[in-house]
């Protein structure tokens, strides 16, 4: 079998670590395809795979390739399910007219460093000013004599475009190595002395993030309870978008998602309910109370 990829279940729920190219059309009544957001991807793959002992013979295909990947390729109609961290609107060359939005968790973003930094708060101004290359070694921010070394998320990254409004302040991210999905910067913010960078709260925990550090922010931790109150700005939602007419497979597999019988998983997972937020944010970035 071809590392990256699994074959699980009686329904074969495929779960890919990136977008491999191939045309599924929407009419397709036996298979559904999600592309899109790594930040979603071990959420969507993991109901897959319950959707998928429930409903034999349909197939579903969950991969990643990133927000901008999903929102485009479900846009064309070449993909079932769009995933996204972001609004369809805050996406150029997308009409979002044409789509239509599932939301189906919160999930919290976290800058991250390598377990031997000896720094756990940051000020919000030391973390833009690290993104933006103004700090460059941790003992500016009280950490010891090293260089930072800073792993960004690359451009059509939902996780990157939410960590950029809520940290960057309009202000431009410095040229630095980029990946294109959480995994890989899990990877290599784990293996890499000084490295920063962020990641969804789901990929913090676990044998592959023990060698990582959640950084706390003027003293507030990253936490699921801190994002419910918007207490910690930095999250986004969870999108699943398709087009305004889908197949019935499509449709039972959203509503699957965002049942109370899938409500543990996601926590389980390091995902926030949508019933447990207590605030909403719309396509502009503007917080209100629910």
């Amino acid at each position: 079998m071809k590392k990256g990829l699994l074959l699980v279940g009686t329904a074969g729920i495929i779960a890919a670590g990136g977008l491999t190219g191939t045309t599924v059309h929407a009419a397709s009544t036996k298979q559904v395809t999600a592309v899109g957001s790594t930040a979603l991807q071990p959420l969507a793959a993991q109901v897959a795979e319950e959707f998928g002992n429930r409903n034999p013979g349909v197939t579903v295909n969950v991969q990643g390739g990133g927000s901008g990947a999903g929102l485009s390729q479900v846009g064309k109609g070449n993909v079932t399910i769009g995933n996204s961290d972001i609004f369809a609107e805050q996406k150029d060359g997308i009409d979002a007219k044409k789509l239509k939005d599932h939301k189906v968790a919160v999930v919290g973003i976290t800058p991250v460093v390598n377990a031997d930094v000896k720094v756990s708060n940051l000020k919000m101004d030391q973390l833009r000013d690290i993104f933006t290359g103004k700090i460059t070694n941790w003992q500016e921010v009280g950490g010891q004599d090293q260089k930072i070394a800073v792993i960004n998320r690359a451009q059509g990254s939902g996780t990157r475009f939410t960590f950029e409004q809520e940290v960057l302040d309009g202000k431009t991210a410095k040229t630095s190595q980029e990946q294109d999905d959480n995994g890989a910067v899990q990877k290599i913010v784990s293996t890499t002395p000084g490295a920063i960078s962020y990641l969804a709260f789901s990929y913090t925990s676990g044998s592959q993030a023990k060698n990582l550090k959640p950084v706390s922010i003027d003293k507030v931790r990253p936490t699921e309870k801190n994002v419910q109150k918007n207490k910690w700005s930095i999250w986004a939602y969870e999108h699943m978008y398709t087009t305004k007419t889908t197949d019935k497979n499509t449709t039972k597999y959203i509503k699957f998602m965002k049942s109370n019988t899938m409500k543990s998983t996601v926590k389980k997972l390091g995902y926030i309910p949508m019933s447990d937020m207590q605030v909403k944010k719309d396509a502009e970035g503007d917080v209100t109370k629910k």
